[in-house]
C-alpha cells in the first residue's frame, strides 16, 4: 500500500508491427473500420521509420525516471502508463492501479497543451476505467502544463542546440509546431491555441532568438476542415519571404513517434527541400532528467494534498 497517489502517464499510443496497423487504425477511428487504402497508407509511413515507433518504450523509460523523482522527493507513488488508443490501454491500466490498492489516480497525458478534445480524451478513458471497476477511487487529471518551468528550459535549450547547427543561425527562423485538430470539435473557448502560443513565445523569449513563427502539423483530410495555419503553407511562406533555414521545435509533442520521425524527419522535411529550403528539428524531450523535472514539478501540490474525485 503506497502512502501517496499513483500516477498514471498516457501517451496517444502507436503499433508494434505493421500486421497491427488496421486495428491501431479502428481504435483511433472509435471503432470505425479503415478502408484497405487508409491502412496501407499508413503502413506505408511506419514503415518509411523502421516499421513502428520507440514511442512505448520511451514513454516506459519517463515513467521509470519519474518514479526515481517523486521516490528522491519523498513521494512513494507508482508510475503507470497507458495508451489511449493501444496496448496498454488506459482502462485496463486504471483496472491494474485499483487491483495493486493503490489510494488514488493522479493523470497526466504527455501533452503539455490544453484542449477538451485532446486531453479531455484521456480523462474520459479513466473515468471509464473507472466505471468498469465499480469502485470510487479518487482521482485527479492535469489538464496542462505549458508554462513549467523546466519545460521552458528544456526547450529554449534544444532550440538553441539546434540553431548552432545551421549555416547562419541568425538568419534562420524558428517554427514551433502542435498537432492539428478538427475545427468542428474545438469550442471557441477552449484554451489550445493560446496555450500554445504563450509557450511559444515564452520559448522564444528564453532562446534569445529574433525571427518564430507557429503551424500546425499532423492534420487529417480534408485540410481545410482542421485547425491552420498548416506546416506546408507556412513553409511556403517562409521560404517566398527568403528563409533558406528552418528550424521545427514541435512544442506540442514530447516523445519521438510518428508526427515527429514521419511527418517532420520525412515530409516536412522534403518538402522544404522542394523548395530550396533545409528544415531541421530541435531534439526530442523523451526522458531527458530536465523534462522529467517538469512533469514532476507539475506533479508535487498534487501529491502533497488530498486528491478528490474529478
Amino acid at each position: 500500500m503506497h502512502e501517496h497517489p499513483a500516477v498514471l502517464l498516457m501517451a496517444y499510443g502507436s503499433p508494434t508491427s505493421l500486421d497491427e496497423v488496421g486495428e491501431y487504425l479502428r481504435q483511433v477511428r472509435g471503432g470505425r473500420l479503415p478502408t484497405p487504402e487508409e491502412v496501407e497508407r499508413l503502413q506505408d509511413r511506419y514503415r518509411q521509420v523502421g516499421g513502428q515507433t520507440p514511442l512505448l518504450k520511451i514513454t516506459l523509460a519517463q515513467a521509470k525516471v519519474l518514479e526515481a523523482k517523486l521516490q528522491s522527493d519523498g513521494f512513494d507513488s507508482k508510475v503507470y502508463v497507458g495508451m489511449k488508443h493501444w496496448h496498454p490501454f488506459i482502462e485496463d491500466v486504471v483496472k491494474k492501479i485499483e487491483s495493486d490498492g493503490d489510494q488514488g489516480i493522479i493523470g497526466f497525458a504527455l501533452a503539455p497543451h490544453y484542449s477538451k478534445l485532446s486531453i479531455g480524451g484521456y480523462a474520459d478513458a479513466v473515468r471509464r476505467g473507472l466505471a468498469r471497476t465499480g469502485r470510487s477511487v479518487p482521482f485527479t487529471m492535469v489538464e496542462s502544463w505549458h508554462n513549467q518551468q523546466s519545460l521552458l528550459t528544456a526547450l529554449s535549450r534544444r532550440v538553441r542546440e539546434g540553431l548552432e547547427k545551421l549555416n547562419e543561425p541568425s538568419k534562420a527562423v524558428v517554427l514551433f509546431t502542435a498537432h492539428s485538430l478538427p475545427k468542428k470539435s474545438v469550442a471557441d473557448n477552449d484554451p489550445y491555441w493560446s496555450q500554445l502560443q504563450e509557450t511559444s513565445q515564452l520559448v522564444a523569449s528564453k532562446s534569445g532568438i529574433k525571427s518564430w513563427d507557429f503551424a500546425f502539423q499532423s492534420a487529417g483530410h480534408p485540410i481545410e476542415s482542421w485547425m491552420g495555419p498548416g506546416i506546408k503553407e507556412k513553409i511556403t511562406e517562409l521560404s517566398v519571404r527568403g528563409f533558406r533555414e528552418l528550424l521545427v521545435c514541435p512544442v506540442g509533442f514530447v516523445s519521438d513517434h510518428l508526427e515527429i520521425l514521419y511527418d517532420l524527419d520525412i515530409e516536412a522535411k522534403g518538402y522544404a527541400a522542394s523548395l530550396g529550403t533545409r528544415l531541421e528539428r530541435t531534439a526530442s524531450l523523451n526522458d531527458d532528467p530536465e523534462f522529467i523535472n517538469a512533469i514532476a514539478s507539475r506533479l508535487r501540490p498534487l501529491l502533497s494534498r488530498e486528491i478528490v474525485i474529478a
